[in-house]
């Protein structure tokens, strides 16, 4: 081959290279959990494929997202032998979304949460190369299984076994958002914020109250934004934040002793559901702290 050929031939093999480097990043980004150590991979993969012969490479996108996973996975097997926090401190938490378009891999730091990072980082390295291959960028069990070293089958076991475990941490309350609700709620109650407290209150909404708090003048049950936000518009002056049940509630307290409390049932950051307690009993059963 001429010189002028071989350096032909360089400059589209790093044109097609920088051309996928924010889907490889994403890739990396989403094995290892830190943007670091992403571009590391990522460089790495260009110093193998430098090297190599691609000639003969029909999917060049493919086979460079098999290499990072290589790297990534090696990465991740000796991080764990380390015991290593991988996750970069103050990545925005933020939903995933799925893969799509150059921009969209593009924004890797803004397409994961950290609260899915912290649970991929729980997983084995398998389980996680495969669930990540797979769920986010659709890659075949057939090209996965080669890279972890197992049959198709079992390759899908590794995916399927991660999916259970992401699905079951994400369907856990994210109660640092739960509190911000609660909170809000509160102050709206407060301030006499009619609009603010229907922003917060799920259309259906229902707050019931037990015989207890019936019995000192509360409603037995009340549904609907409109009349729950009626019910605590001006109120609650004299509730203060506290745990009720481990979860962000409310409650109405008399020389430090708990006499009403509200727990609150959060869904997409809407209240859905309201429950006062004031039967001693129960609230002794609640664990309440302040």
């Amino acid at each position: 081959m001429e010189k002028g050929s071989a350096l032909s031939d360089r400059d589209g093999l790093t044109h097609r290279f920088e051309a996928d480097r924010a889907h490889l990043t994403s890739v990396a980004y989403r094995m290892l959990g830190s943007a670091a150590e992403a571009d590391d991979a990522v460089q790495e993969a260009w110093l193998r494929v430098s090297r190599a012969d691609t000639t003969e490479i029909d999917n060049l996108r493919g086979w460079l997202t098999t290499v990072v996973a290589r790297i990534c996975l090696d990465m991740l097997r000796s991080r764990r032998s380390r015991r290593e926090d991988p996750i970069d401190d103050g990545l925005p938490d933020v939903a995933e979304v799925e893969h799509g378009g150059p921009e969209d891999e593009a924004l890797m730091a803004d397409s994961v949460g950290l609260a899915l990072l912290v649970v991929l980082d729980t997983l084995d390295p398998a389980e996680r190369l495969a669930f990540v291959l797979h769920d986010m960028f659709a890659v075949p069990f057939e090209e996965i299984a080669p890279i972890v070293g197992r049959s198709p089958a079992a390759a899908r076991q590794l995916a399927s076994r991660a999916r259970r475990r992401v699905r079951g941490a994400q369907t856990k309350p994210d109660l640092a958002r739960q509190r911000a609700v609660v909170d809000a709620f509160l102050a709206a109650a407060r301030g006499g914020d009619f609009e603010g407290l229907l922003e917060l209150l799920d259309p259906d909404v229902v707050c019931r109250a037990d015989a207890a708090a019936a019995a000192i003048g509360a409603d037995a049950e009340v549904r609907g934004a409109d009349a729950v936000t009626k019910t605590f518009a001006g109120r609650a002056r004299a509730a203060q934040p506290a745990t009720v049940d481990g979860e962000p509630g409310l409650v109405w307290a008399q020389g430090g002793v708990a006499r009403v409390a509200f727990a609150f049932k959060v869904v997409r950051g809407k209240i859905v559901e309201i429950e006062m307690i004031a039967d001693p009993v129960r609230i002794a059963a609640l664990g309440i702290t302040f």
